[in-house]
This record gives C-alpha cells, sequence and structure tokens, in this order.
C-alpha cells in the first residue's frame, strides 16, 4: 500500500486507559454505561465505550442499531429473545443485531467493550 504524502495526515486519537475511568449510571441502580470514543462520519457513526453491570436487577435492552460486545471482566448471563441464555465471561465476543432485545444479568458484576453503529449518547 503506497501513502500519498502529499495528503494531509489525520491524526490518532487516543484515549489511553478507559477501564480505569469512572463509568456514570445509566439505567436502575446498577448498569453503568460510558460512550469514549464517537467516529466522525455522521453518515454512519460508530461508538465504543464500556457497560458495567452490578448484582441486582437484570437490564433488558432492544437495540435500535448494530453494536459488537467483547465481554472484558467478570460475568454476564446474556439472553435473547428466542430463549437462548449465555454465561459470557471475559474473552467472549456478542453481535447484538438492530432489532434485538437483549437482557443482561449478573450475579456479581461484568463489564462489556462495545463497539456500535450510533451516534454518542444514543444509547
Amino acid at each position: 500500500m503506497e501513502i500519498n504524502k502529499e495528503k494531509e495526515m489525520i491524526k490518532m486519537d487516543y484515549k489511553g486507559k478507559i477501564t480505569n475511568q469512572e463509568i456514570p449510571l445509566f439505567e436502575g441502580n446498577n448498569a453503568y454505561l460510558r460512550d469514549f470514543a464517537i467516529s466522525n462520519d455522521e453518515k454512519a457513526p460508530i461508538t465504543a465505550g464500556l457497560f458495567r453491570l452490578e448484582k441486582g436487577d437484570s437490564i433488558t435492552y432492544e437495540y435500535t442499531y448494530e453494536e459488537m460486545k467483547l465481554i472484558i471482566d467478570g460475568e454476564f448471563h446474556i439472553s435473547d429473545g428466542s430463549g437462548e441464555e449465555v454465561t459470557a465471561t471475559a474473552g467472549d465476543l456478542f453481535y447484538f443485531p438492530k432489532g434485538s432485545v437483549i437482557t443482561f444479568r449478573t450475579d456479581d458484576y461484568a463489564v462489556g467493550y462495545f463497539v456500535g453503529q450510533r451516534g454518542v449518547d444514543e444509547a
């Protein structure tokens, strides 16, 4: 691949250790979510961040966009409308298609890194 040196180079955007940063409450009293990175493409935005769930109530979420979620810590119990349930731990990867209804619960805590095809704060 040849790089056009006459073209202005676009600078990367380094976010640092996002796992050490505070994640604000998202829903109920035990679900936390924070968007850390947002693309500049207004027609097809991409947002990445962290979702943390603490022991307590489950959360059911209807996806209005496409999302990938990588479990990075703890253990989620994740189910969908078909009745399938998966016990998810670090390293497990999920694809949630637009329109899917997903329930998350945990017996202790769990953290997922997500990349969704949505704008900032549209979760």
